[in-house]
């Protein structure tokens, strides 16, 4: 769906589909199970890749025993190489946490931060302040501090990360919790002025990492693009999917020069399934999303239980250009006497689904569900080390192919 967006609203197609049209790609299938589910979550997903190993869910590198598996960017750590993640959530969320550490609580995302700089690694991106600075910490820890003192350029906003000259180690951190959606953050010059793009992260990621002349190993995640699939958010998932995108064109960019580079694009899960579906008004209903400003996040976050149907429906026709009717706004206005303030991914209870199922009337855009699936996922390599990938492969199978890949 991002491909045909781009592909309609600017006649440029996506530089994931426009590698494989290119013939540039070898493309594989790869399953998403873990140890104690058909259907995985993050945690256990990424220490698919990470450890080599399936894990139940919820857990990140540990066994059910409780024995442990050596993290793939700590193996490469120990073979002299630079290491890093970035993602648009938090730093310490599972996906990069997977990649490096080993927790049997994918929710420690405090302690998660703590091994990260104890371990070393050379990057880390994304949000979490909380995790970080000292004011927001429980333990009173202050983690941009032991940064510093290990020789760590520490910086919290855009201007700040693309002046860095990737001399030093770098932690970014530059927002509470995760990043704002990529929609949301382009209708605020606020936000556009102060929190990098998933693309500029990459770039100035790959400028730091790539001094090491014994090479690096770098993982990035569009994570705000499986948060607005948990959502049902259309705007949050596509613009977030682009987003991710253009941080591929980067790492494309650079393995065309270096020639020594492996690129692997794919995603650990999928989730909720959205489709574009047929409809008389289909191509119409799904060109309203080319003019969105605004998430169903951001809409909905701003309503509380004093906010008038009338209100409602401006508010939202503001943000995304259609008006509901009454009945509609009226349905999603009821939840707002019930909130509860509870939930990994919808703290404040918002009516999501419900906006959701009036949305898909308006873009044609329909969902499964609202959470992960058990689909085997796309699974794509540029450059060196492409012709191990066979056309169909476990997830657990990617790490050992990595590390054959880098000699390692």
């Amino acid at each position: 769906m991002a491909n045909i967006l781009l592909q309609r609203k600017t006649g440029i197609k996506s530089n994931w589909i426009s590698l494989y049209e290119q013939n540039r790609l070898t493309r594989a299938l790869m399953d998403t199970a873990s140890a104690s589910s058909l259907v995985t979550d993050s945690a256990a997903a990424s220490s698919s890749w990470g450890g080599g190993v399936r894990v139940n869910n919820g857990s990140l590198n540990v066994n059910a025993d409780g024995s442990e598996n050596t993290p793939i960017l700590q193996k490469f750590k120990k073979a002299g190489k630079s290491v890093g993640v970035v993602t648009t959530v938090t730093a310490t969320h599972a996906t990069p946490a997977g990649f490096s550490i080993t927790s049997d609580k994918r929710s420690d995302e405090p302690g998660i931060a703590v091994k990260y700089l104890d371990l070393g690694l050379d990057i880390i991106m994304g949000g979490g302040l909380t995790h970080f600075s000292p004011s927001l910490r429980k333990d009173g820890k202050d983690l941009f501090g032991t940064a510093s003192n290990k020789g760590y350029q520490v910086v919290k906003d855009r201007d700040q990360l693309i002046s860095q000259d990737g001399s030093k180690p770098l932690l970014g951190i530059f927002s509470e919790d995760a990043l704002p959606y990529t929609l949301d953050r382009a209708s605020d010059k606020d936000l556009t002025s102060k929190v990098p793009t998933l693309a500029e992260m990459t770039k100035q990621a790959i400028k730091t990492l790539s001094k090491n002349k014994k090479g690096f190993v770098l993982q990035v995640e569009a994570g705000k693009v499986d948060w607005a699939a948990h959502a049902n958010d259309i705007g949050g998932l596509l613009y977030d999917q682009v987003a991710f995108d253009e941080a591929v064109a980067e790492a494309i960019a650079f393995a065309e020069k270096s020639e020594d580079t492996l690129v692997v694009i794919t995603t650990d899960h999928g989730n909720a399934n959205p489709g574009l579906f047929y409809g008389a008004d289909a191509d119409r209903n799904f060109e309203r999303i080319f003019n969105f400003k605004q998430t169903n996040n951001w809409v909905l976050d701003g309503v509380n239980k004093d906010t008038s149907v009338s209100a409602f429906i401006e508010k939202l026709e503001a943000a995304q250009g259609y008006a509901i009717a009454k009945t509609e706004a009226e349905q999603i206005l009821v939840h707002y006497g019930k909130i509860d303030e509870k939930g990994l991914y919808n703290p404040r209870n918002l009516p999501f689904k419900d906006l959701a199922l009036v949305q898909s009337k308006y873009t044609s855009v329909g969902w499964g569900s609202m959470d992960h699936s058990a689909d085997y996922v796309e699974l794509a390599m540029f450059g060196p080390g492409s012709e191990l990938l066979k056309p169909f492969v476990k997830n657990i199978e990617l790490h050992n192919l990595m590390l054959k890949a880098c000699a390692v």
